[in-house]
């Protein structure tokens, strides 16, 4: 469903366990990253009615999620670390050339924030299903289903602004790098690490 080339280790949960204020810090930084990017799309391609809505929703649901993960923390007595650079995005953000064509521009973009939000999707599922703390599982369960909507539409979108062929070409291309980079990761406490 997700067409990743990599499937993550489930040693990789059991690191994620053994470091659960790590890996929820930087979840709840993901999450406010995503907003992030959805607002920033809304500021560059404000001219874009539909893809503005989406965004807009995204956005929001991004941050009910950042508040969904601190709550949690919280509760268990955990404090929000600082953030973190995320490599994983920054490398993924480099993989097409700059341009100035917008549309080309947008659907790069589009196709990134899909492969991250397909990739978290893919964690979440695999923490969710080798976690013992039930309240934990249900939590990753319930996100996972929210990212791969948030996949969904970030590809189709990347899909109306140009031409099927040229945007699947590019999708396999970012697809395979991200698999090559996925095989040196896994071994730390962070959502894409």
């Amino acid at each position: 469903m997700l067409g990743l080339q990599f499937e993550t280790e489930t040693s990789w949960a059991e690191i994620a366990k053994d470091n659960l204020e790590q890996i929820l810090t930087d979840h709840a930084f993901l999450e406010q990253k995503a907003a992030s990017n959805a607002v920033s799309v809304i500021i560059n391609y404000s001219e874009e009615t539909e893809l503005v809505k989406e965004m807009s929703n995204i956005a929001i649901e991004e941050m009910q999620h950042f508040k969904m993960v601190h709550l949690l923390m919280v509760k268990r007595g955990m404090i929000l670390g600082r953030e973190q650079k995320n490599d994983y995005a920054i490398r993924l953000q480099k993989f097409f050339h700059k341009t100035k064509d917008r549309t080309n521009a947008l659907v790069q973009r589009l196709l990134v924030a899909a492969l991250i939000e397909a990739r978290s999707c893919e964690r979440f599922k695999v923490f969710s299903e080798n976690m013992e703390d039930e309240e934990l599982s249900k939590f990753y369960n319930n996100l996972m289903i929210s990212e791969a909507n948030h996949y969904t539409i970030f590809l189709k979108f990347a899909r109306e602004y140009q031409d099927r062929e040229i945007v699947d070409k590019k999708w396999n291309d970012l697809v395979a790098f991200e698999a090559a980079m996925m095989k040196e990761r896994g071994n730390s406490a962070r959502i894409h690490g």
